[in-house]
């Protein structure tokens, strides 16, 4: 799921947490929380922050989305 993630959408916990229970998987936002740590998979949050720091790199200037 993570990897499919498109330019500008981060799926969090919670979210991925809903399209599991959608698709008929019971499970709670901190057991998706614990496998994400498990493959030291950052937070929503910090994968955001990542990709913007990598647009901000030199050479990520004439990046078309």
């Amino acid at each position: 799921m993570i990897e499919r993630e498109g330019f500008g959408t981060f799926l969090s916990d919670d979210r991925i947490v809903s399209l599991l229970t959608a698709d008929g998987v019971s499970i709670a936002r901190r057991t998706v929380a614990k496998y994400r740590e498990a493959m030291r998979i950052p937070s929503s949050v910090e994968r955001r922050r990542l990709k913007g720091e990598e647009l901000s790199m030199p050479g990520f200037a004439n990046f078309k989305r």
